[in-house]
Order: C-alpha cells, then structure tokens, then sequence
C-alpha cells in the first residue's frame, strides 16, 4: 500500500514538474518571440539572416561542448538519488562541472579564432562572423550553467532551471533590442563612411544590429548562471548534511563517473548534433546552391532571415512544452528503471508525456494552418503571401517535432542511448537527399521547409518503432491523436470564422488577439466535450483546481 502511493506521489511529481518547466519555457518561448519582433524591425530581414546563420553554428557548438550536460547529469545524478546514494551524485556533479569548464573553454576559443573561416567558407556568409564572435564566449557560461541544471533536475526538481530560463530570456530580451539598436545606427554610419568602398558594406548596418542581438544572449546566460550559483550556494548545506548522513557501502571512484559521464555524453551529443545540425547543413547548402546559381546575396539571405526570423521562431513557441516533458521525462524514466519499477508505471509515465505533448502540438499546428496571414501580420506587419504559405506548409513539423522530441528523451531515459543516434543518421539522410532534388526543381525555401517535415516525420516513426522493440509499449491513438484533432478543427474552423467577420470591424490585429482567445477556448471547451482532457488530468497542472473550478462554473465539468 505504502508502494502503491509512493509510486503515485512519484508519478504526480513527474508531471508536477513537467508542467512547471513547460509553462516556464512557454513563457520563455513567448518573450522569445516579442523581443524578436522589434529585433527584427530593427535588422530587417537581412540582418536576421546573419543573426540566424551565427547562431546554427553556435548551437552545433553548444551541441558539441554542453547541450547534453543538463540531460547526462540528471540521468546519473537521478540514477543515484533513486537509490539514496547521496555522496555519489555528488561526486557526479563534480566531474561534470570539471568537464563543462574545459569543453566549454576549449569549443568557445575555437569558435571565436575560426569564427571568420566558418562564416565565409563553410556558411558562405562572411558577414555574420560579427554575431559569431559575440556568441563565442557565452559557450562557456552555458556548459557551467548546463551543470548545475542538470543536478538540479536530477534532485527532482524543475524550479531553479525554470526561474533561470526566465531570468536568462528577460535579460537577453532587453540587451539585445538595445543593442542591436545602436549597433546597427553605428554599422550603417559605417557603410555611409566607407561609400561602397568595402565589400558587402550595404550589409554593415545588418551586420553589426544582429551582432547586437546576440550580445544579449551571452548577458542573458550569465544572468541565469548568476541565479543558478546563488540557489546552489543556499542548498549546498542540505547536500552537506545528506552527504554526512549517506550509509552508501561503495563510493564510485571518480574514473568510473567520468566513464559513465563520457558514456552517457557522448550518445547524447551525436544524437543531438544529428537532430540538431538540419539547421546548419540547410543554410549552408542552400545559401551555397542560391550562390551557384547567381542568386544575389543579399536574396537568399533575405529568404533565410524569413525562414528562421519568423517561421522557425513561430514554431519554437509550442515545441517548448515538448522539451519541458523531456527533460522532465529524463530523470524520471531513469529513476524508474533503476528501481525497475513495473511495466505498469512507466507506461504510465511515457503515455502521460506524449500525450500531453500532442495536446498543445496539434492545436498549434491548426493555428498555424488557419490563421497564419492574421499571426504573421499581428507580429511584424508582414503581409507578403510567401511567408504565408512558408508558415503553411510547415506547420505540421510542430507536431512531428514534438513528437520526436520526447520519444526521443523516452529512449534516453529508458537507457537507449543510440537509438535515437541511428534514428537521427537515417532521417538526416533522407533529409538532405530530399533537400538538394528539392533545391535542384527551384522549389527554393520551399524545399528547405519540406524537407524539415520529412526529417521529422522520420524520426517519429523510427523513435516509436524502437520504443515498442524496447518495451512493448503502443501509444493509444484516441485520446492522444484523434480527440485532439477533432477539437482542434473545430477550434480552427470557428477562429476563421471569426475573424473573417471581426477584421472588416476592428482591423487585423484586434481581430487576431480576439480570435486567439476564442480557439484557445474553444479547444479546450471541446477537448472536455469529447472527453480528450478530464478533471483528473486538469487536477494534475499547477493551479488545477481553479482551472477546473472554472469549467465547473460554465458546466463542461460536473
């Protein structure tokens, strides 16, 4: 009986957690995604092509020196609290922290001294190495502040990371508007002074506005990193004193926990970089074959500024519930495993993550597909139909990549490192075959986009294969798929319909914000109609009896 409600208290504090660091990424997405707007407006499109292009290589970079160390850390550190092993997840922490600093060191410089052969050689956009050399140095404050997360989520608790991100994403929101502001007067008052006399010196002012954008990134990482060492500092007593009272028979040496830190780490990056580096090896190869072809530079940098400026942070928004629930997934599935846990309840824990996943992707997909001239109008004026069927024709990826967002944290967690390694490797082969006879048929940006989809549709099919070859398990389709589309065509059809009436009344932008509201009700009044979401799964979110106080009010709950 005592079991039972451990397992159940465990099995709420997953998703507890979950929807802490879901609801903290959303709102960092959202900041993400208004502090852009006047980036942009500043920058232009141009400019966001060059802020794009530094940062597909900084994030290749990040794969490579700490994007796993959060998602290795909390396995071990999870791995070992499971099982009370206080003084080992301690020593864990500390040879991860060694580890971030000397890879972090050691990607930054490389990047920041080759920072001029990779944007003109390799991305074939030499004027983004400003951006590259911002970024350059913030490779080391995230593989610190990537340590001291992933302990963190490795205790079970997603808190400190959410309030960071949000510290983090504040602070970069703010510099980097300013920033650019003045840098890209200062970069324009520089291509006026030079008089075409340099080489892209049109492109001075963009250079250095996108050069401003990414100096909020690194402020904004050391911020959070700031916060992250003060809560460290308040809780290091408590680990001191659970260190003390820990009656563990063997200590793992600090070799050993470097093997397993290596072990883990290195699956991890692979599978990362491979699900990761689509961004890179599409503008490289894009900007190359538009390059080829005689296409201007200042074109395709412009249709990439598009491509990654707006759609791809639009689509950003609703994956960050999916990887909130992986990294909540992570430790959790870890923990379970090393108790060996039943079958029972680790179904239990990868049904409720896909599920709740899907149930923000597939609205947001609908969204997108209905709405996206009214969204992309509200949000920077843009009124071009190209962009709009960009955001049409990509939409459906929110779902695939959500998907394969958290099957892929599901065969983490279950210690399947390489599965999503090879799944990575076939779907990135087909991607990029795709790509060049898309490219080579003048779909232009178009093949970009669709080959994305493809890649992540692949990954899909592939994560969820093995995981039925691992376990057994099936995801049920009803609840999570069907209902949900249901609703959401409702929810589309209705939001269309609304503001195909409220735009000739009140202009583009009210009507919009009126119709984002109304879908998001509409949803979920729906979802609960056709019971898609009950009262037991609404009690589950942080602050789930008012929300399920207020459904009682208007009778969609008894």
């Amino acid at each position: 009986m005592n079991s039972d409600r451990r397992k159940d208290k465990s099995n709420r504090n997953f998703m507890v957690q979950g929807t802490i660091l879901a609801a903290a990424s959303i709102v960092v997405r959202l900041i993400g995604m208004v502090y852009r707007i006047p980036l942009t407006n500043i920058v232009g499109d141009e400019g966001m092509g060059l802020y794009s292009c530094a940062f597909e290589v900084y994030n290749i970079a990040l794969l490579l020196s700490s994007y796993s160390l959060p998602l290795a850390v909390s396995k071990l550190v999870a791995a070992r609290i499971a099982k009370g092993q206080k003084r080992n997840a301690e020593r864990v922490f500390k040879c991860a922290m060694l580890f971030g600093l000397c890879a972090g060191a050691i990607i930054g410089l490389i990047v920041f001294f080759g920072s001029s052969f990779i944007a003109s050689r390799i991305m074939k956009s030499p004027m983004s190495v400003y951006a590259l050399r911002v970024l350059a140095p913030c490779l080391f404050v995230v593989a610190v502040m990537g340590v001291v997360r992933g302990f963190f989520q490795g205790q079970g608790t997603m808190i400190p990371t959410a309030i960071s991100q949000i510290i983090e994403q504040i602070v970069n929101a703010v510099i980097s508007v300013v920033a650019a502001y003045y840098l890209f007067r200062a970069g324009t008052a520089a291509a006026q002074a030079s008089a075409g006399s340099t080489e892209n010196a049109n492109l001075l002012g963009p250079a250095y506005g996108a050069a401003g954008g990414t100096l909020g990134t690194i402020c904004g990482a050391a911020a959070g990193l700031i916060f992250l060492l003060f809560v460290l500092a308040l809780y290091r007593k408590s680990i001191k004193r659970q260190v003390k009272r820990d009656k563990t028979a063997t200590t793992e040496s600090y070799s050993r926990i470097f093997k397993l830190l290596f072990m883990t780490i290195v699956p991890v990056v692979l599978s990362s970089a491979l699900y990761n580096i689509c961004g890179i090896l599409d503008q490289a190869i894009f900007n190359h074959m538009m390059s080829t072809r005689g296409v201007p530079y200042e074109e395709y940098n412009r249709l990439i500024g598009m491509y990654s400026g707006k759609f791809l942070l639009l689509v950003n928004v609703p994956l960050a519930m999916s990887n909130a629930l992986a990294s909540s997934s992570i430790p959790s599935l870890t923990a379970s495993v090393a108790m060996k846990e039943k079958k029972a309840v680790i179904y239990h824990k990868i049904h409720t993550a896909i599920r709740f996943s899907m149930l923000v992707a597939i609205p947001s997909f609908v969204g997108f597909l209905t709405l996206a001239s009214p969204i992309l109008q509200l949000l920077w004026h843009d009124k071009r139909a190209q962009m709009a069927t960009i955001l049409m024709v990509g939409a459906v990826c929110v779902v695939f990549y959500s998907l394969s967002t958290i099957t892929n944290a599901i065969l983490q967690g279950l210690n399947h490192m390489r599965d999503p390694l090879k799944n990575a490797c076939i779907s990135l082969v087909i991607h990029i075959a795709l790509l060049f006879i898309m490219l080579n048929l003048n779909l232009g940006i178009y093949a970009v986009v669709i080959a994305n989809v493809l890649f992540s549709l692949v990954m899909c099919i592939l994560n969820q294969r093995d995981i039925h070859k691992v376990i057994g398990y099936r995801q049920e389709k009803n609840v999570t798929f069907i209902k949900p589309f249901i609703a959401a065509a409702i929810m589309g059809a209705i939001a269309r319909l609304v503001y195909f009436f409220l735009r000739f009344i009140m202009g583009n932008s009210i009507a919009t914000i009126i119709c984002l509201f109304v879908a998001v009700f509409v949803y979920a009044a729906a979802l609960i109609l056709f019971k898609g979401l009950t009262e037991e799964d609404i009690l589950s979110f942080p602050k789930g009896e008012k929300i399920a106080g207020f459904f009682r009010k208007i009778r969609l709950l008894r």
